[in-house]
């Protein structure tokens, strides 16, 4: 069967293909040849710019090796090609590097990069262009696609806090009618939750090495021991960040392998974020479940095979899914990455290639939040008629008024006359007319209503 929606195996790449296809670019096997062939060149021409070695580019020569870090379709097709089958008398390399550097060699055939082809790849070990490969691969990811779209939740969020600072709303805690809050302040925490999280996204440093065999510069030093490699090497890898705002930086203490710590450092900081996300689905799910939230019904879609009025909060649950399958994702890499046995073993290449997965089902998750929330409208009356019908949220304020009064046992009184039995509006009022205090504190009371205790939870949504 040919690879197309109903044949693939994961829904990445065939149900939910068009909601994650602009990772593609960054996160799929032709991002990955196309990262590292932009390693592999940008490599040889930092070596024929350091001044002690005997390798010297003309510009004519820097050109076409700057036009090769342009890598088409095609041409990672040839890469593969080469891998796997061999081209013009290159026999199969089984190694997917290996075969990449090949091909630059076969591009620099009939040119004057032809002599020079054996500084492609000079001392260096695949890792060292694998780790600088995914470090550019998740920067760019990053910038591109994953952190706008969860800016995007973020702002939605903000703006449902603003427009419904206002909106008082019955709080829960442990599923329990508690003191009120606004719909708006409830959406604000969540938004400040996730901007927490992209500060910290936005202050880690990707690291990366570029050191050889067993992270020591072995083969770099028996061939040119006079250069300081050392530097060579924080200054190429910090040259790759010119327009990446998550930033790569050296990593001068490894094995053969970069050590994927910073990698983690990134995962988790997603995770936190993802689980925030996951926090959120659920929550808008409950408000769904009690018609605080109403769902604007997409023409044509059907909600049941079996019930005709249904409209289920899908995308809040699809939101929920795949956000919980990319987050086990980030958990296995997490304790993962960071282990291998030695100075090296295999276990870290298989698993850094479902780092596409891991966006993609974050991507899906917020894609599906944003189009869940781009169809609901808080319900502010059926807010205000659960709020009408549990005046007992304000023993808290009847009690701690009474406390400032200098009332003994004001906490125990507002316990007899209200836990575990239903309060009306009337009783809690004629209560606070029989309590003996001044007459100002007793109106104060009495004017109160559970729609207009909610204290700062305004001020706190519109972020003041």
């Amino acid at each position: 069967m040919g690879l197309n929606e109903l044949s693939a195996i994961s829904p990445l790449d065939g149900r939910y293909r068009a909601k994650v296809e602009r990772l593609a670019p960054f996160m799929s096997e032709y991002g990955l040849i196309r990262y590292r062939i932009a390693v592999e060149c940008a490599y040889l021409l930092a070596l024929g710019r350091e001044k002690k070695l005997p390798l010297t580019l003309t510009k004519a020569e820097e050109d076409i090796i700057e036009r090769l870090a342009s890598v088409s379709e095609q041409d990672a097709a040839l890469v593969k090609k080469i891998e796997t089958e061999g081209v013009d008398g290159i026999p199969a390399t089984r190694h997917d590097v290996k075969a990449v550097e090949y091909y630059i060699k076969q591009r620099f055939r009939g040119t004057t990069l032809e002599a020079k082809a054996e500084w492609v790849h000079f001392a260096l070990t695949s890792e060292d262009v694998n780790n600088i490969a995914y470090a550019l691969m998740l920067s760019d990811a990053l910038q591109e696609v994953l952190v706008p779209r969860i800016m995007a939740v973020a702002e939605a969020q903000n703006v449902l806090a603003r427009t419904h600072a206002g909106t008082a709303m019955l709080a829960r805690t442990h599923g329990q009618p508690a003191s009120p809050t606004t719909f708006g302040k409830e959406m604000r925490v969540f938004s400040e939750r996730i901007a927490r999280q992209l500060e910290s996204l936005a202050a880690l440093k990707i690291q990366a090495k570029l050191s050889g065999a067993s992270g020591n510069w072995n083969a770099h030093v028996i061939a040119y021991p006079d250069i300081d490699w050392t530097a060579f090497t924080t200054k190429f890898i910090e040259s790759l960040n010119v327009d990446r705002s998550y930033k790569l930086v050296a990593n001068l203490y490894t094995t053969q392998i970069e050590c994927h710590d910073s990698y983690v450092a990134v995962f988790d900081t997603l995770r936190r974020a993802n689980t925030i996300l996951l926090d959120f689905s659920q929550d808008m799910w409950r408000y769904i479940s009690d018609n605080w939230v109403t769902q604007k019904p997409k023409a044509g879609e059907i909600g049941s095979s079996a019930m005709p009025h249904k409209v289920n909060p899908i995308d809040f649950e699809n939101a929920e899914g795949n956000l919980g399958m990319a987050n086990a994702l980030f958990e296995h890499f997490s304790r993962k990455l960071p282990i291998s046995r030695l100075q090296r073993d295999l276990t870290d290449s298989t698993t850094a290639r479902n780092f596409g997965a891991s966006f993609a089902y974050s991507l899906i998750g917020y894609e599906s939040l944003m189009t869940g929330l781009s169809r609901i409208e808080p319900n502010a009356s059926a807010m205000a008629e659960s709020l009408a019908a549990h005046p007992e949220v304000l023993a808290e304020a009847v009690q701690t008024v009474l406390r400032r009064e200098g009332q003994i046992g004001a906490y125990e009184k507002l316990k007899d006359l209200t836990r575990g039995r239903a309060v009306t509006l009337d009783e809690l009022r004629e209560f606070i007319k029989s309590l003996i205090i001044p007459e100002a504190a007793k109106s104060e009371l009495l004017a109160l209503t559970p729609g207009t205790y909610t204290g700062l939870a305004e001020k706190l949504a519109r972020g003041k």
